[in-house]
């Protein structure tokens, strides 16, 4: 995935953020702060993480001041300890203070997201299951948060509504075909619509998994199974769709659902609720 700090969008949404917080201008810092006085500043982190957001960080300066010098420590998708440096900024004082608050801000939610989508890579790893996020993101923001996704070792499911077929089960019930039972039909039916899309079928229970698979799916969606009706499903599915787990999988769990032999989980968790990186910037003068 291309660095979301190199696209039209995240420039767009830093222009934004900076016209949020500086508007008419950073009053504090220019009544206080000598117009023509250098610093430098270290941007670290106060507890261990997964790195995320650097570039996005360095482009807050730069659109605050051109001429501001940012110096990479730690590269996205490094694994950080407290207390470590991530990355430096060096020019105009005012400069850095006027950007350093929307410089963390993206970042420590960035970082957050990569680290706690690292923790579940780490629990999966011995079973290769793929750690999918959903489109549980912040409005406006969700190419940063599936980029932080990657940055912890994740991958991205669909970006939104309109690069994949994902039938659930209010779709299920309002389907024009008429019978929620046959979904089969409605995978043919998605297909004769989008024919260059992935189908993706949401099944709750066993005979739902066999009448999805006799349409041949991409991919089955198994939502809020136990671990042991996955397996049926996992078995059900080989040779004819991947499966992916989803529905209040924790962290303590994740590794008893990867056994199963699912080819991926998909977790809300990594974006929805997940909590920043305690990350500081500090004058080194």
């Amino acid at each position: 995935m291309v660095d979301i700090a190199e696209t039209p969008q995240a420039a767009l949404r830093v222009r934004e953020a900076l016209e949020e917080d500086v508007a008419s201008g950073d009053a504090t810092t220019l009544a206080l702060v000598n117009p023509g006085a250098e610093a430098s500043a270290l941007l670290l982190t106060r507890q261990p993480c997964a790195v995320s957001g650097g570039g996005v960080a360095a482009l807050v300066f730069r659109t605050v001041d051109p001429t501001l010098r940012v110096e990479t420590r730690l590269p996205d998708g490094a694994r950080a300890n407290a207390g470590e440096g991530i990355l430096r900024v060096s020019g105009k004082a005012a400069s850095i203070l006027t950007g350093e608050r929307v410089a963390l801000n993206f970042m420590q939610r960035m970082c957050g997201i990569a680290t706690m989508t690292a923790r579940f890579v780490d629990a999966v790893k011995p079973y290769g299951t793929l750690v999918l996020d959903t489109r549980k993101t912040t409005p406006c923001l969700r190419a940063f948060e599936k980029y932080a996704v990657t940055c912890g070792g994740g991958t991205n499911h669909r970006f939104g509504l309109y690069d994949r077929i994902l039938m659930k089960d209010n779709h299920r019930k309002l389907w024009l075909g008429g019978d929620p039972d046959r979904l089969d039909l409605a995978v043919e039916a998605a297909r004769a619509k989008y024919p260059d899309l992935m189908v993706e079928v949401e099944v709750e229970t066993l005979e739902e998994c066999k009448s999805a698979l006799r349409g041949r799916p991409e991919w089955l969606l198994l939502d809020n199974m136990t671990c042991d009706l996955m397996r049926e499903c996992v078995a059900l599915a080989k040779g004819i769709s991947k499966t992916e787990a989803s529905g209040g999988i924790t962290l303590e769990r994740a590794a008893e659902v990867a056994a199963t032999g699912v080819d991926a989980i998909s977790l809300g968790c990594l974006t929805h609720s997940v909590p920043s990186i305690d990350l500081s910037l500090e004058i080194t003068l």
